[in-house]
């Protein structure tokens, strides 16, 4: 079975070569996604969380699946002061479906003023 690379324009056309997700078979890739050019753009750790986690629900929903479904996630923050408000968002988000993990501190991201992103698989 081919993979089948999507992109949603609702989420921005991506700007380089790559894709939004990728589906292979019943599992769903994403690239990373951060809250650059959303509201939450240069707000706290827990605003951009939030804003990150609406367009991967959008990725989903655009699959038939949802949050439930995810099954891992890898975050790359930009600091230890970051990681309290990404706490709080996970915890509103996820609910009881909370996700395998891994967590980065990376130097820097593409932009200063975002603190963090997420790359997230789901299983279809």
């Amino acid at each position: 079975m081919a993979p089948t690379r999507i992109n949603l324009p609702e989420l921005g056309l991506p700007v380089g070569p790559y894709s939004h997700a990728v589906r292979h078979g019943d599992t769903l890739y994403t690239s990373g996604f951060t809250a650059f050019g959303t509201p939450a753009q240069g707000r706290d750790a827990g605003a951009q969380a939030m804003a990150i986690f609406d367009q991967l629900e959008t990725i989903a929903k655009s699959q038939s699946s949802s949050m439930e479904n995810l099954v891992k996630v890898t975050v790359f923050i930009t600091g230890p002061e970051v990681i309290g408000g990404l706490r709080e968002a996970v915890s509103r988000r996820y609910g009881a479906h909370v996700p395998a993990s891994s967590m980065v501190i990376v130097k820097g991201l593409f932009s200063p003023d975002l603190a963090l992103e997420v790359e997230a698989i789901f299983a279809l």
